[in-house]
């Protein structure tokens, strides 16, 4: 197939928030016919449906990073598209708290890339302010960002497939994908003892978008690392601690956020998470062991690089997840009225964390083209809120259709 012959068939990998969103946005402007091909029994069946359900707004990322384009572009698309779904999308806002001066100072770095990046409404809070907001939560100073939402991606993710089947497209359940092959200009993928041509193949595949993108004989790199996020949820009568998001600080030296609490759609209140090496791409429990996934980490020559440059990070991040107290004292250096007693235990979700060969975190989005297959190797953190951005941006890079 020529590079400027429309396709008639796309097939997709992946039936994620981002793959579900690539799916829709194919759908809806290519005439083709679209297949999403899942190996779960059920659409968002893992990072999609194990997330914070925060609609970022912005505040964290590098003006002019792809990242903060994306997100700044998700944010309205992803409004707008709940409004048309009738989807619950609730403003409740975010406060970043800083504790003491060093953090006060990389504040004043957040305010300014808000600021860069257009985030609407983002004011500077003093203790007293940040106290009226948030009468029970305790810092030195703070940035409000009141436009930050939670929202239901299940609904979404559901609400994106349900889409892609009225314009036309299937979302095939239960269809692991276990062979790619080129044919000719085209791709036939082989998936539940089924093969499939098509002209056009998008890989969205998550925590497995490493392994899937090798199969259609694209680079080892970047492998992907898994870490297990865990999470306790505030007893129902300690959810009147915070009236919206509690977020920290961000440390550059330090890869993962940290813990902060976030309030959900149906009122219950998440304390979380922390970041531990997960033995298993979908180990949600400490003890999910998959021998091959914990050979395929160990041998990535890239995770040994990460261990031994934050092997305190890990130290801090194990001791949090095997002692409960631990954990609790890092959600008290914000809401200092917590106890042990009110924190529950609940489910646990997984990172999908690309690393390069050398050991850096690649952190923003990564795309590669082979040919007609087009894969989407790193998502990060806010891909939820930048699923139908990054629609936009996979077709029109697809189709050439980018003004850079």
């Amino acid at each position: 197939m020529s590079e400027n012959t429309s396709p008639k068939s796309i097939g997709v990998v992946g039936a994620g928030l981002v793959g579900l969103a690539v799916a829709r946005r194919l759908a809806a402007t290519t005439g083709a016919e679209v297949t999403v091909f899942e190996k779960e029994a059920d659409v968002s069946q893992h990072q999609s449906g194990h997330n914070s359900g925060v609609v970022h707004s912005g505040i964290y990322y590098t003006p002019g990073s792809l990242k903060a384009t994306l997100c700044r572009r998700g944010v309205g698309l992803i409004k707008e598209f709940c409004a048309e779904h009738d989807i619950e999308y609730n403003e409740i806002g975010k406060v970043i708290v800083a504790r003491d001066d060093v953090e006060v100072t990389r504040l004043h770095d957040l305010e300014e890339r808000a600021a860069g990046n257009g985030v609407p409404g983002v004011r500077w809070l003093g203790p007293e302010e940040l106290n009226e907001l948030e009468p029970h939560v305790r810092g030195k100073a703070a940035l409000h960002s009141p436009t930050t939402a939670i929202v239901d991606y299940k609904a979404i993710a559901r609400a994106y497939a349900a889409d892609v089947e009225k314009l036309g497209g299937k979302v095939l359940l239960n269809r692991a994908v276990a062979r790619i092959e080129r044919v000719g200009g085209q791709v036939a993928v082989h998936a539940a003892g089924e093969r499939r041509t098509f002209d056009r193949l998008v890989l969205c595949a998550g925590l497995q978008s490493d392994s899937v993108s090798r199969l259609a004989g694209d680079d080892p790199g970047p492998a992907i690392i898994p870490f297990r996020g865990e999470y306790y949820r505030l007893i129902p009568s300690r959810q009147h601690l915070v009236n919206g998001l509690v977020y920290p600080v961000p440390d550059p030296a330090y890869p993962f956020l940290g813990v902060h609490l976030t309030p959900r759609v149906d009122g219950t209140v998440d304390v979380g998470p922390n970041a531990v090496l997960a033995l298993a791409r979908e180990g949600y429990r400490r003890r999910d062991i998959s021998v091959g996934d914990l050979a395929r980490t160990l041998a990535w020559p890239g995770t040994l690089k990460l261990f031994r440059k934050h092997w305190r990070m890990g130290v801090h991040e194990m001791r949090g997840s095997l002692s409960k107290r631990v954990f609790t004292a890092a959600a008290q250096a914000y809401v200092p009225e917590l106890t042990v007693g009110d924190l529950a235990p609940m489910p646990a979700g997984i990172r999908a964390q690309a690393v390069d060969r050398d050991g850096s975190l690649v952190d923003d989005f990564r795309i590669s083209t082979l040919g007609p297959v087009t894969a989407v190797r790193n998502a990060p953190s806010p891909a939820a809120t930048s699923s139908l951005a990054i629609a936009e941006h996979v077709v029109d890079r697809m189709f050439d259709r980018r003004s850079a």
